[in-house]
């Protein structure tokens, strides 16, 4: 799919969401859509609704950036996702496809996270996990070198019973994947992962088709551990400089918390 393409896919994806109450429009009895009309959405935008058709078609490939913004304000983006639909808008042309290369995690990250005294993972562009230290394989069997994080969320109950937030943390990692993949979504190892999610997991293929944009950053986390009982951690995310799309994840709780006390029980061999 070439970019006018995606930014048209795009468009129609966010349009549906917005319902005619939320721009002080009268839904009527007769709506068919779930969202917004074309012509709506272009008179609000203050285009017209020819125009803004072949937008959504992909039959135009150069947008101004005003047009993009007042499409943005009446879609409701944010900034991330106001981002994304000009870079969507400047990715005219079908990309070549990724040369696939082994990720790898910089010796050195490698060595610190094994020092740290807080769980800490290094996951890749698609979420897999490239390197974690004892504490992190402690706190979930699936923070481990080899498991893609996306297919654990989604696929394996563990994994639900874990994250007591699981609807917020599946929704956040689709956002965040699209975020992390930009416009590039030509990767054969995108396509893969995208294509079994979808095919196995409801939630995942009716939140991708959201097309949601968020990057990944710190949060809370509520967790439920086999052993040492309730969690209430902070995770935090850095980018690794000159690792293409790789991110440090760090989990901690506040000081004389119970989770801080149950994160130091996770030390202790029986926890393992």
């Amino acid at each position: 799919m070439d970019g006018r393409k995606r930014l048209g896919a795009y468009l129609k994806a966010r349009r549906e969401l917005v319902t005619p109450e939320e721009v002080d429009l009268p839904r009527g009895s007769r709506r068919r859509v779930p969202g917004l009309r074309r012509e709506e959405l272009a008179l609000l935008a203050g285009i017209s609704p020819d125009y803004y058709l072949r937008l959504e078609q992909g039959r135009d490939h150069n947008p101004s950036p005003q047009v993009l913004d007042a499409l943005a304000s009446v879609l409701r983006l944010d900034s991330d996702a106001t981002g994304y639909l000009h870079q969507l808008a400047r990715a005219t042309a079908a990309r070549p496809a990724r040369r696939e290369t082994e990720e790898r995690v910089p010796p050195g990250v490698a060595e610190l996270i094994e020092q740290l005294t807080v769980p800490t993972f290094v996951q890749g562009r698609f979420m897999d996990v490239l390197a974690a230290n004892p504490l992190a394989r402690a706190l979930s069997p699936q923070y481990r070198p080899g498991v893609n994080l996306l297919r654990a969320v989604f696929l394996d109950p563990r994994d639900r019973q874990l994250h007591q937030d699981w609807d917020r943390a599946t929704a956040e990692s689709v956002a965040g994947l699209r975020a992390a993949a930009g416009v590039d979504l030509d990767d054969p190892r995108l396509d893969e992962l995208v294509d079994e999610l979808c095919r196995r997991s409801d939630r995942f293929r009716r939140l991708w088709a959201r097309q949601d944009v968020r990057p990944k950053v710190g949060g809370f986390s509520h967790m439920l551990h086999p052993v040492v009982g309730p969690l209430k951690l902070r995770h935090e995310k850095f980018t690794v400089n000159g690792a293409d799309g790789q991110l440090m994840v760090m989990y901690h709780a506040e000081p004389g918390s119970p989770s801080h006390a149950a994160l130091r029980r996770l030390e202790e061999p029986g926890a393992r």
